[in-house]
């Protein structure tokens, strides 16, 4: 859904589950940071009917000029790796890194998602369970926003390879978002092989996540019942469609 300001805006309706049954349009959408929305982007996502935005960024990550979108919506916080993602932060931090250095930087935060951030990730479940149409977003839609989404859709079922698709195409829809990122950072003296572990996903980022899950609780299934005390039966209610 392309935006003025809103980068990588999806929605995950029309995908399938493994028994053929399919995610509701219209009813679950994934994006980058929605606080800059322009003023025709507030028409567009008022016209999604959302009942609920979840914001997975931490206070440091947001401006004072993200208030008319506050003003909009139902704009909920539930932090995620607070202070670590922002500028203020990672710009020293990519200053002083090699490439190698924020590899080993990104796969860390995705193993930490499952362990230290149990509860942040547990309330947007819980939000989904009760079948609202929502929103959620952390500042560039891929990382936060990613695990998040592969919890969602392995809860309705959604086979691994399409929600691996799914995480990968963050990749396509913030060219433009990392070109911006890229000429920034290059001002800062950051080169560009050091800043792009930051700035794309890889299918070993959030493998790093499943392992992690994999490891302490043998499935994502037990993690999402277990860890999460998720009612699978009453989400896929709510957002799969019958079989056709």
């Amino acid at each position: 859904m392309p935006l003025e300001n809103v980068q990588n805006l999806r929605d995950l309706g029309g995908l399938r589950s493994r028994d053929g049954r399919r995610v509701r349009s219209g009813r679950l959408f994934r994006s980058g940071n929605p606080g800059m929305a322009s003023t025709a982007d507030l028409q567009t996502l008022r016209a999604l009917g959302l009942d609920v935005v979840l914001d997975f960024r931490s206070p440091e990550e947001k401006s004072p000029d993200e208030a008319g979108f506050a003003d909009a919506f139902n704009w909920v916080a539930l932090p995620v790796m607070e202070g670590s993602m922002s500028m203020k932060e990672l710009v020293p931090r990519l200053q002083a890194a090699t490439r190698q250095d924020m590899d080993d930087f990104m796969l860390q935060v995705y193993r930490d998602f499952p362990i230290k951030h149990q509860s942040a990730f547990g309330a947007f479940m819980k939000e989904a369970e009760k079948g609202q149409t929502l929103l959620y977003h952390c500042s560039t839609g891929k990382d936060r926003a990613g695990f998040a989404t592969m919890l969602l859709l392995s809860a309705l079922d959604v086979a691994p390879g399409t929600i691996r698709a799914n995480y990968l195409e963050s990749n396509h829809w913030n060219q433009r978002l990392i070109k911006g990122l890229l000429a920034r950072l290059g001002s800062l003296d950051i080169a560009p092989d050091v800043a792009m572990p930051l700035l794309e996903v890889r299918a070993g980022y959030l493998q790093a996540s499943l392992q992690t899950i994999e490891q302490e609780w043998g499935s994502t299934a037990r993690f999402l019942r277990e860890a999460l005390s998720v009612d699978v039966p009453r989400l896929q209610a709510h957002y799969l469609d019958e079989a056709a």
